[in-house]
């Protein structure tokens, strides 16, 4: 990838985009790849579809990496000016104390720390006992409640992780938040620019789809589904990179840095064995670096794959270290490898080929 491509994937990382809230996210996928579509149509979440026409009008081609990231809601404000907060996705409470967060208010942004009681008043069994959301607040730097409507801030007002995005090791590595899942999307929309550019011939229609609301329960990918009714679905994904300490080669195969995951199984969908048998096909005949990946988590398949009869559905990631967190790992090289096997699969996904996924 080009610079400006890292740059502006940079951009995408920091932007301010929890589930629900995902606007800034949007605009900026829009404001770049609008130039690559034949149209852009969106459903009333506010997910984003951006279409390429080929050489047929079917089969319709769908893929989505959704935009949203983990993030917080104000649920209370005290007298002493703290926030109280519940999670949008899921978090584990000891990835948060001590880290900041952007609070987007009516008046604007303000930074903000996550804490809890001061450690040196904790007691022995307080110490012992694991944190719990319950347990934790956001200081503002506020003394009161009066301070916080000064701000502009009050329930229900977002909240997201701040966290900068990083270039490692010469290039090799990225390190940054939302990773999950916006380097789904990048990937989808970089495949939309790599047709239009380099001139790709595919014998269908092609869906972009940023999907928003994954993160508490797939919401966008079934209403965008609606809107697309395709006839197959790839869903652009991160995947547990398994290859950070304590975790066992069962419990997540896949490992950063060699090559786009293919997923077998998940709780969510079980993919379409002739799709997977296909995927797997070209990534060889194309001397792609791939890997068979399964995971106890779920993704937008697990909604578009249900869609009206059933659409053959698969799931290609990106494995990722630390996900849900405020700073998660990838590397380059292997969203690379995705941005070809999509090509790749673009190229062949005529509508016999499709059809025969559902076949008996």
């Amino acid at each position: 990838m080009d610079e400006e491509s890292i740059y502006f994937f940079g951009k995408l990382s920091e932007a301010f985009g929890p589930s629900g809230f995902e606007d800034e996210v949007l605009n900026l996928l829009k404001s770049r790849y609008s130039q690559y579509a034949d149209r852009v149509v969106s459903d009333n979440l506010g997910s984003l579809i951006f279409v390429k026409r080929g050489t047929s009008d079917e089969p319709k081609v769908m893929v989505s990496g959704h935009v949203d990231e983990v993030g917080f809601i104000v649920t209370s404000v005290d007298d002493k000016g703290f926030l109280k907060f519940e999670t949008l996705g899921g978090w584990v409470p000891t990835t948060l104390p001590a880290h900041r967060v952007i609070v987007r208010g009516k008046k604007g942004d303000h930074i903000g720390v996550i804490t809890s009681k001061p450690p040196h008043l904790m007691s022995p069994e307080e110490r012992k006992k694991p944190l719990e959301i319950k347990d934790l607040y956001v200081d503002v730097g506020a003394k009161s409640k009066d301070d916080l409507k000064e701000m502009g801030i009050r329930i229900g007002d977002p909240m997201a992780p701040l966290a900068k995005f990083e270039v490692l090791r010469d290039g090799k590595v990225w390190l940054g938040k939302a990773f999950d899942d916006r380097i789904g999307a990048f990937i989808g929309l970089e495949v939309l620019k790599a047709l239009k550019e380099e001139g790709i011939a595919h014998p269908n229609t092609y869906y972009a789809a940023a999907t928003v609301q994954e993160e508490v329960g797939l919401r966008g990918a079934e209403t965008a589904a609606d809107v697309v009714d395709p006839d197959v679905f790839i869903a652009l994904e991160v995947d547990i990179a398994g290859d950070s300490p304590g975790v066992q080669p069962y419990e997540a195969p896949a490992k950063m840095c060699e090559g786009v995951s293919i997923l077998t199984w998940d709780r969510s969908m079980i993919p379409n064995r002739k799709l997977k048998e296909f995927v797997i096909e070209v990534a060889e005949e194309e001397g792609i670096k791939y890997q068979l990946s399964a995971v106890r988590g779920g993704t937008d398949a697990g909604r578009v794959h249900l869609h009206k009869r059933g659409v053959p559905s698969i799931v290609l990631g990106v494995p990722t270290r630390h996900i849900h967190s405020h700073s998660s790992i990838l590397c380059p090289s292997d969203v690379e490898e995705a941005i070809k096997l999509m090509k790749a699969l673009l190229k062949r996904l005529d509508a016999e080929t499709v059809r025969g996924f559902t076949v008996r």
